[in-house]
């Protein structure tokens, strides 16, 4: 055995105290790192002939580049739609990497049983009837691949064709129908072979991200009755908008269509009362995309699929291996989804689940949809800014406030003032042609001092720019 090996197994409790001593100054410090960095270009470093060991390696990477890695799981990095993680999925991970099982597979260990469990609580919290079934993926990319992949073989079962395995050459365009589809979902329909083409622009209500049900319904009209995919947002990314979920999936009862819901973040509104309005009809989907990673606070990679036609994963995701053959009870989860390999992505998720209960995300969603709407509040009343859409969740769009408006150039450089204060972290958008920027409040550390912080920020920045702000 190699020399190194032999030394880091007999000192594997010291280095486990060293990430540990190392972790904790990282999270000790959290709230007061800047939540992005622009990074130091380096020379990459070549492979040694002979190993370090454990602990050397690591002090180098810390000294390498242990101060610009930013601190992206903190309260500030408003980018995006990311979330933080919990101390209970901090620990679960820890304990994923510690046992490294690979959960696809029942027959060798609790971790498919535990999935099992894990999914049925976010069932509950999603209020998605017991007639849905899912299983974790990698991210909102692959739920959304897994989803759409279902409405690809449930449309080319219509049309008496089995695309799993037949392959698309059977059939012509599937079309594919939505008013402000997330850019995964047209990475997904690319990797599915259907092409980002397939997807048919439905008009949104003026002034909105969501759907005209009306418009949608002209459309599948025209169809004269020919299959379809409807993929339904429950919050975009710009605004937080809704579609009307209950409305579209009322059309079903005239239209054949699958319905995928793409509720990456703003599904878990499900678990709040002053909030589960907006994803009132989900239930009548056919499939689902969930974030754990977003609004969960679990770490990265972690997403969930769910659908009410477990049957269609087992048509597309079987993997027929003899040596694989060692399944007890249901279905194993590579039968389900597309990967055969996976860690144990549930344990995070059933233990910050059991941690914090309902009751403990319904505080975070509900304390980052506040926050979002008291940082517009400040943007509406602003001579700085200027709010591009209303803040109906947790994500607020706005854009600098100048003469003649801001370029994407101008929106550039201030963010990137913004990243380099070190306070706070954006991300840049376009809503109607517009260059903008968003703030998505998706951390369960975010408190009032954040905002304040941020805002401060926010005005710091604007002041050092040119053109000046309109007074």
């Amino acid at each position: 055995m190699d020399k190194n090996l032999i030394a880091d197994l007999r000192g594997l409790e010291a280095l486990l105290e060293q990430v540990k001593t190392e972790a904790s100054s990282f999270l000790n410090r959290l709230d007061e790192l800047p939540p992005a960095v622009k990074a130091t270009p380096r020379d990459a470093l070549s492979l040694p002939e002979q190993g370090l060991g454990a602990e050397p390696s690591l002090r180098l990477f810390m000294e390498r580049y242990g101060q610009e890695l930013g601190g992206s799981t903190g309260p500030r990095y408003f980018g995006f739609v990311q979330g933080g993680t919990t101390p209970a999925a901090l620990a679960g991970d820890w304990m994923v990497s510690t046992f490294d099982l690979n959960s696809s597979h029942p027959g060798s260990s609790a971790a498919p049983q535990v999935e099992q469990e894990t999914l049925e609580m976010l069932r509950q919290l999603l209020a998605l009837p017991e007639t849905f079934s899912g299983g974790f993926v990698s991210g909102a990319t692959m739920s959304n691949f897994v989803g759409l992949a279902c409405g690809r073989q449930w449309v080319a079962r219509q049309l008496g064709v089995d695309v799993a395995e037949k392959g698309l050459y059977a059939l012509g365009p599937i079309p594919t129908l939505s008013a402000t589809p997330h850019s995964s979902t047209l990475k997904a329909l690319s990797m599915l072979g259907m092409g980002r083409g397939c997807v048919v622009r439905v008009r949104a209500w003026p002034g909105r991200e969501a759907m005209d049900v009306e418009a949608l319904r002209v459309q599948l009209d025209a169809l004269g009755g020919k299959p379809c995919i409807v993929v339904a947002s429950a919050g975009t990314v710009n605004t937080g908008d809704y579609d009307d979920l209950e409305a579209i999936g009322r059309l079903k009862e005239r239209h054949p269509f699958w319905l995928h819901v793409d509720g990456a973040f703003g599904g878990l509104a499900a678990c709040s009362p002053e909030l589960a309005h907006l994803t009132r009809g989900m239930e009548l989907a056919d499939s689902v995309t969930v974030d754990a990673h977003k609004w969960l606070n679990v770490p990265y990679d972690s997403a969930l699929q769910f659908t009410r036609h477990p049957e269609l994963l087992l048509e597309i995701f079987r993997n027929n291996a003899p040596y694989l053959d060692v399944r007890q009870g249901p279905a194993p989860f590579a039968d389900q989804g597309p990967e055969n390999s996976r860690r144990f992505r549930a344990l995070p998720a059933w233990l910050t689940l059991m941690a914090y209960g309902r009751s403990g995300y319904r505080d975070i969603i509900e304390r980052n949809c506040r926050l979002a709407r008291m940082l517009g509040e400040r943007i509406a009343g602003s001579t700085a800014f200027e709010l591009l859409a209303p803040v109906r969740l947790n994500i607020v769009c706005f854009t600098l406030r100048q003469q003649g408006g801001a370029t994407q150039e101008d929106i550039r450089a201030f963010l990137d003032r913004l990243r380099d204060d070190g306070r706070l972290f954006l991300s840049p958008t376009v809503l109607n042609g517009v260059p903008g920027m968003r703030a998505a409040l998706s951390n369960w550390r975010t408190t009032e001092r954040d905002i304040e912080i941020a805002w401060a920020a926010l005005l710091e920045m604007a002041s050092q720019g040119r053109p000046a702000p309109v007074r």
